[in-house]
């Protein structure tokens, strides 16, 4: 096809009659799969004015007004088709959609016990069986979503009819699933509460009444949803089977998969049949017909993260020398992690060890002794460890005995920082740190801190303003920040000042779209000179979004302190950039949504840095005190390039030229 799909937000394909249909953020559309030219066909969007070059394209709330979630399309006749169309939060078009006599998409009204309102169609997952005689669907309530603190689900239904005109049945809401062996048991965290986000649906083909879904658990049921098992629970916390105490654990704890479920699929090789599962903790399969212990939590569940794929999503990473190691070479290895705390990998480990729990955000590692470790949790919740966080096992409450220490600046009592908030430290003073929320935090007292209440705020970015990136050098800090950070409204700016609370203020940016007004990522300050410059920039208003596309214009660079930018993005791909480095020898690394890119000292193109790193999101850069530069990524786990190596295959390169 054509363009008509650029910077648009696929949920969902499905295929039929030769047609492949298309649920997005801007409607629903179709193309054929016989004929690959010509252009996508728009079949349905409920609100066109609010579609690019409509008259109402501008509006704020345009992102949210054409969402479709999926398509139901009926295997005995694939003209007859089921649009699952609204935004999850709720509006008034929400709903199911069938093509009418006319040809026009018309509002379902009645679909049996799936309901057809606005209020309760929210997020919507739809699975035929192979066999064409079983249809079924997950529903997340707006609405539920809005008044149950407990759940956002509706339920999952089954249309024995096999067609997505039903009629509908329910077969599983919260209540049955909290009582089918979730972990989900404790007031406002119970099966669903995370359905406007966490959805799968897979039919066994060999079965049509053997369906898993996926919310923020794995569950199952053999019988078309007339009981249900959780053969994934979300951990093993609220079973008798667990305790703190490892003296009171009974042994026969089945090691489960990680929460949130967002995809499945089933598949044969070498005459097994498996079922794998996609979640924050990346890939899990299990036989599809496995073992299940006597609360019917499955026994046999692998990890893909033991070579086979290894996807963890860092945020974050920080490296520096091992003070165990003898050699005086081998390097300490720390990153945050989505929803899988902090890890780090000593010279010498087999394994990768976790050093703080809960999610993972930014990090700092003292180059100097890589077990000097400060790891953010969330909303700028800095946490310190001077010791790799190695705990003797006593459990201890006991302040003398502690292995880390919480060292949260005031922001984060306060709520004013950002769900990854920035923190930094000083090349040329590895004690002096910054960190960001309304507020430019600083601190001296480098990873001995061991209170909040050693933060100064050297300045105040202003009522409704979060930091988004900083940097500092010698002194001298750069502070960027949105506020509001929504589409609705965005903005941006950029502060400048001293760690001692000197010259700060706000830079003039210019109105002429010289720096685009859009999520301002990473800042590199050159050593030598702090007012030599790069700033990086996101492609959304927000990190995690509907939003604008990424727009041209990713990297900029100042002379003067922020007087005057010029734009550096030469050939860089239009896709959001997220993290720029000033390195040793001179050249620029920029980390991308698609790659990392290295630009050589005295040239002005880039080009991809280095070989062997998936395409995929490279989060942060940081040098490390080996020579290396280490590539955070959000889906393929943490990465290494050799400077030293790169410089030489630039030389090489430069020779192979001139030859």
């Amino acid at each position: 096809g054509g363009a008509e799909l650029e910077s648009t937000i696929v949920h969902a394909l499905r295929f039929g009659g030769g047609t492949v249909w298309a649920a997005t953020s801007r409607g629903v559309w179709s193309h054929s799969t016989t004929d690959l030219s010509g252009p996508w066909t728009l079949e349905f969007a409920p609100n066109p004015d609010y579609l690019p070059g409509g008259s109402k394209a501008k509006d704020p709330s345009a992102p949210y007004k054409n969402i479709a979630n999926d398509i139901a399309i009926d295997s005995k006749d694939p003209s007859k088709v089921i649009l699952a169309v609204g935004w999850r939060g709720g509006d008034t078009y929400n709903g199911f959609y069938s093509k009418a006599a006319d040809g026009s998409w018309q509002r379902v009204a009645s679909l049996g016990e799936l309901p057809t309102d606005a209020a309760n169609v929210g997020n919507v997952t739809f699975a035929r069986s192979a066999d064409g005689s079983r249809y079924y669907a997950i529903d997340q309530s707006p609405d539920v979503m809005a008044h149950n603190p407990d759940t956002g689900l509706k339920g999952i239904y089954v249309s024995k009819s096999g067609s997505p005109s039903g009629p509908w049945t329910l077969i599983a809401d919260k209540d049955k699933i909290k009582n089918s062996g979730s972990a989900l048991q404790g007031p406002g965290y119970q099966p669903g509460i995370q359905s406007w986000y966490n959805q799968f649906l897979q039919v066994d083909p060999a079965n049509p009444d053997h369906l898993y879904a996926g919310l923020e658990e794995v569950l199952e049921t053999r019988n078309g949803g007339s009981t249900w098992t959780v053969p994934g629970p979300y951990w093993n916390f609220p079973f008798p089977c667990w305790s703190i105490d490892p003296t009171k654990q009974t042994g026969d704890c089945s090691p489960t998969t990680h929460p949130d479920q967002h995809a499945v699929a089933i598949g044969s090789y070498k005459g097994k049949t498996s079922v794998y599962v996609g979640n924050d903790g990346g890939i899990y399969s299990r036989p599809v017909n496995g073992a299940v212990d006597s609360g019917g939590h499955a026994k046999d569940w692998k990890s893909l993260a033991d070579g086979t794929i290894d996807t963890l999503q860092y945020y974050s990473v920080g490296v520096g020398k091992d003070p165990a190691d003898r050699t005086g070479k081998g390097v300490v290895v720390s990153g945050g992690l989505q929803d899988n705390g902090e890890s780090v990998l000593r010279a010498h480990d087999k394994v990768m060890g976790s050093d703080f729990g809960g999610d993972g955000a930014d990090t700092l590692v003292d180059p100097d002794n890589g077990c000097n470790i400060a790891e953010e949790y969330v909303y700028l919740d800095v946490w310190v460890t001077q010791n790799c966080a190695v705990n003797d096992g006593s459990w201890s409450t006991d302040p003398s005995k502690a292995t880390s220490y919480e060292v949260a600046p005031p922001d984060k009592d306060t709520g004013s920082a950002r769900f990854i908030a920035p923190i930094t430290s000083d090349p040329k003073d590895v004690g002096t740190w910054i960190a960001g929320g309304r507020h430019v935090w600083v601190q001296h007292k480098g990873y001995a801190i061991r209170s909040g209440s050693e933060w100064t705020s050297a300045y105040d970015l202003g009522a409704g303003h979060v930091a988004t990136a900083v940097a500092t050098v010698n002194g001298t800090v750069y502070a960027g920040w949105c506020g509001p950070c929504n589409n609705q409204g965005f903005s941006r700016g950029i502060a400048v000042g001293r760690t001692d609370g000197t010259g700060w203020h706000q830079l003039d940016l210019p109105v002429d779209g010289t720096l685009p007004n859009r999520y301002i990522s990473s800042f590199a300050v050159d050593e030598k000179d702090a007012r030599h410059v790069f700033v990086a920039f996101n492609g959304f208003s927000r990190t995690w979004t509907e939003g604008p596309g990424a727009g041209v214009g990713h990297l900029f660079e100042t002379r003067d302190g922020g007087a005057t930018w010029t734009d550096v993005s030469a050939n860089l791909p239009d896709v959001p950039a997220t993290s720029v480095k000033l390195l040793p020898d001179g050249g620029l690394a920029l980390g991308t949504d698609l790659a990392a890119f290295y630009r050589a000292p005295g040239e002005t193109t880039f080009s991809v840095l280095g070989e062997e790193l998936p395409t995929t999101s490279v989060q942060q850069l940081k040098t490390g005190p080996d020579g290396k530069l280490y590539a955070a990524t959000f889906g393929r786990g943490i990465w290494a390039v050799n400077l030293r190596a790169l410089n030489e295959d630039d030389a090489n390169r430069g020779d192979d030229d001139q030859d």
